[in-house]
Order: structure tokens, then sequence, then C-alpha cells
């Protein structure tokens, strides 16, 4: 009550306000909305512009899906472009100052679930290869989990998961807080994936069906390369079914680019899953620091 006293007082000394509460010039003050008096604004987060370009990535991935069964070139580029874009939204989010924490979710949420399309797919066209797929993808989720709920819980509410201190790891600083690095990480971890995607469709080593016999294979010239092109047939008149599947595989396109982009890009694949390892282990020993705090606190309370 004091306060408000003494800001109507300043208020009358700057000439802003009558001692009746009015403006100086007379008109009735507006009255406090009940966003105003909350805190919030009409702000509408869910347009700014880092979360339009969010949405945009959504649009392009669920595009690519669309044509991951048979139609690897579209597929590509779209999945490609909805990558890349990852970069620009936070670039946006810097330059329009909208950084928010519904955006660094929506980031988030959709580089999960673009990759393990991707991954779900290369498990059922390899799926002797599955248990790999599949654990990759347990890993990819189960290590960004942990992690953004032990920044939660352990770092507060408004602390960002990709504040993470140079104590606690070294390389984790270094892969969250350099943009260069972590762009580079997660643009070559996706063309890997990518290009072992294009490689079902091309290459025999990867998809022994593209090479039914070795006869047939030397009659027609095939090489890891150079894929067998079968006569078409009506046996599979749906688009959609595992014989138009395996058509569409052996029609497509060279191999020799798809592995050039695979063997390029597979040791920084390979460390990225070590990283991924590296962010569960540090999130699990910090939230288990932090269960450790409070059993302490709970056992001092009961010895008091």
């Amino acid at each position: 009550m004091s306060s408000q006293r003494l800001k109507n007082g300043v208020d009358r000394l700057a000439g802003t306000t009558q001692p009746n509460g009015r403006p100086a010039n007379g008109a009735p003050r507006a009255p406090v909305s009940a966003r105003e008096a909350k805190g919030e604004t009409d702000e509408n987060i869910f347009l700014f512009v880092p979360n339009l370009i969010g949405y945009a990535r959504i649009v392009l991935c669920i595009a690519s899906l669309y044509f991951m069964p048979l139609h690897p070139r579209r597929c590509s580029f779209l999945y490609s472009i909805s990558c890349l874009m990852d970069a620009l939204d936070g670039i946006a989010a810097r330059k329009f100052k909208q950084s928010t924490k519904f955006g660094a979710v929506l980031d988030m949420v959709t580089d999960r679930c673009t990759t393990t399309c991707l991954l779900v797919f290369l498990a059922t066209a390899k799926p002797q290869y599955s248990m790999i797929f599949q654990g990759l993808i347990s890993l990819d989720l189960a290590s960004h989990y942990m992690h953004m709920y032990a920044t939660l819980t352990m770092g507060g509410q408004g602390e960002s998961h990709k504040n993470v201190s140079a104590e606690r790891s070294w390389i984790m600083n270094k892969y969250y807080t350099n943009k260069v690095v972590l762009f580079t990480f997660c643009a070559l971890n996706e063309l890997f994936f990518i290009a072992l995607y294009l490689l079902c469709f091309s290459s025999p080593l990867i998809t022994p069906a593209l090479l039914p016999s070795a006869g047939l294979a030397g009659q027609n010239g095939t090489t890891p390369v150079t894929p067998h092109s079968p006569i078409p047939s009506l046996l599979f008149p749906s688009p959609f079914s595992a014989g138009a599947m395996e058509m569409a595989r052996a029609n497509k396109m060279d191999s020799t680019v798809p592995w050039i982009l695979t063997l390029g890009s597979a040791p920084v694949m390979a460390i990225k899953q070590w990283i991924n390892v590296l962010q569960l282990v540090k999130a699990s020993q910090w939230l288990a620091e932090g269960d450790r705090r409070d059993r302490m606190k709970e056992k001092q309370k009961r010895q008091q």
C-alpha cells in the first residue's frame, strides 16, 4: 500500500497524473487487463519468424515421407532442405530477437521426429539391420530427453539445454556452444542416413535384390555402381506394393555419389552417436546428483 502511494506521489510530481489518479490531460486511466496484471502480453508466439520456419520444416518432412517409398531423389531433396533449414531458425531468432522456449522445443522435437522417420524406413528396407536402426532411434530419443529433463530439473526452468558448462563436460560444452561444430555434426549425421537411404535404391551391395543372379548380372553388365534394370511388369500394379518398391529401387540411379557421401560422413556420424552416449551418461549423472542432494535434505529434516 505504501509503495502504491509513493508511486502516485512520484506521478503527481512528474505532472503525469492528478491527485485523483487520473492522467494530467483529464482522460480516465485505461483499465489494466488480466494479461497485463499477470505480466503477459498479446504477442502471438506461434507466428514468430523462427517458429514459422519450424512449421515449414515439418511440411517438408511430411512431403518427403510421402515420396520416400518410391521416389528417392524427391524425398532426399525435400528432406535435405528441411534439415538445412534447421540453421535458419536460429539465425532468425537472433536477428528478430524472437528466441522462445516453444521454438527451442519445436526445433528439438522436429529434429528427433525427422531422423526417426528416416531410420524407421531404413529398418523396414533392411530388416536384417533393423536392430541397429532401432538402437540408434532409442539412443537419439533417450539422450536428448534425458539431457533436456536434467537441464530443466537441475539447471532451472529458464535454462537452455545448450548451456552446458565446461566443468560438467568439456566435449558437450564445445558441441553445443560452437555453432559451426554443432551444425557440421548434425548435418553430416543426417547426410550419412540420407546417403544410406539412396544406396537402398541403387547399390546391389546394400540391396541384394538389385542383383537377382550372377548370370543375369553378367549378362546386363551389373556392377556395384551400375544397378540391374529389370523389364517392367504388371504383376505389381499397386505403386506402394513390395514388388513396386523393388522395381523402384532397381531403376533409379547410379550408386557412386551415394557411396562417396556415405563413406565420407560415416566418421562424423560415429562421433555423433558417441556424443549421444556421452550426453545420456552426463544427464543421468546430473539427475543422480540432484537425487542425492534431495535425499540428504530429507535425511537432515528427519534428524531435526
